[in-house]
């Protein structure tokens, strides 16, 4: 055996090369798939000292790119995960789950542009603080396979559409997303009033399926089920076509909303709005 051989089984070090600084912070809001978070900019910051700004050259000739993070808020793996779009558990090799073995992620941005040690991108699903291993071009003749089979995610028979840009279309339908009389009323008063953010989470999280799930932070409320949306509660139902919002609360309780801090007065204004049923 040469020397310079390492076993297979030997230790790896890995040193990231930069951050991810993106709009998200919080695991159950992110998207489950770059093209869940298509249009959403992010930029991806590389450190300085290392020779990176010279290992960026010629990169602006690309128009996508592999980014191979780590998922660093992730603690732990499990065998068998139970995935956004699957009735049952599924073992985690078969899956994009961030709960494996060596939690390494893989995903395809568009490249925007390239400046210094910044690259800016777009279609981003990594949290903010992501740290980055490794950057490569997306090579369309070489990366892109259309007719391979998708294991559990669509029968083996099914052929999709292709969207305009040329790929294949989602297998699974978006969730469908509507708003009772209440709901609405709730979130138009929130977006009035600064944060838009919550719809948004809302529609983005149950757009990716309705049932109920600790990871994605759903569960059953009653007769009904709950998503927490950062501090926010969302009360909805399934129905045949998708599902429907009925109510929005605040996550946190009377006592905690007692104590005099700054940061919960849109709280504190929305319960005396629409009064201490909405309180979580």
């Amino acid at each position: 055996m040469d020397p310079d051989d390492k076993p297979a089984t030997a230790a790896l070090a890995l040193e990231p090369i930069g951050v991810v600084r993106s709009p998200f912070t919080d695991r159950a809001a992110a998207p489950r798939q770059p093209r869940a978070g298509e249009g959403v900019e992010a930029t991806i910051e590389l450190f300085d000292g290392k020779g990176y700004d010279r290992a960026l050259f010629d990169l602006e000739g690309w128009d996508y790119l592999w980014v191979l993070f780590w998922f660093h808020r992730n603690a732990g793996w499990r065998p068998q995960v139970l995935p956004p779009r699957s009735d049952k558990r599924r073992g985690v090799f078969s899956t994009r789950s961030p709960h494996r073995p060596n939690p390494l992620g893989i995903s395809v941005v568009k490249l925007i542009s390239v400046r210094k040690l910044t690259v800016r991108v777009a279609g981003c699903d990594m949290l903010d603080g992501t740290p980055v291993l490794d950057l490569k071009p997306y090579v369309p003749w070489s990366d892109a396979i259309p007719n391979a089979r998708t294991g559990w995610l669509a029968p083996p028979e099914y052929v999709g559409d292709v969207e305009d840009d040329g790929r294949p279309v989602d297998p699974k339908a978006a969730t469908v997303v509507t708003f009772d009389p209440l709901a609405r009323e709730q979130l138009d008063w929130l977006r009035d009033h600064g944060a838009p953010e919550v719809e948004e989470g809302i529609t983005r999280a149950l757009a990716l399926g309705t049932k109920a799930h600790p990871y994605r932070r759903i569960q059953r409320d009653g007769d009904a089920l709950k998503l927490a949306v950062k501090a926010w509660r969302a009360r909805f139902r399934e129905a045949p076509e998708g599902c429907a919002v009925l109510s929005i609360k605040s996550g946190y309780r009377a006592e905690a909303l007692a104590a005099e801090d700054p940061s919960l007065d849109l709280h504190r204004a929305f319960v005396a709005q629409w009064g201490a049923e909405f309180l979580r």
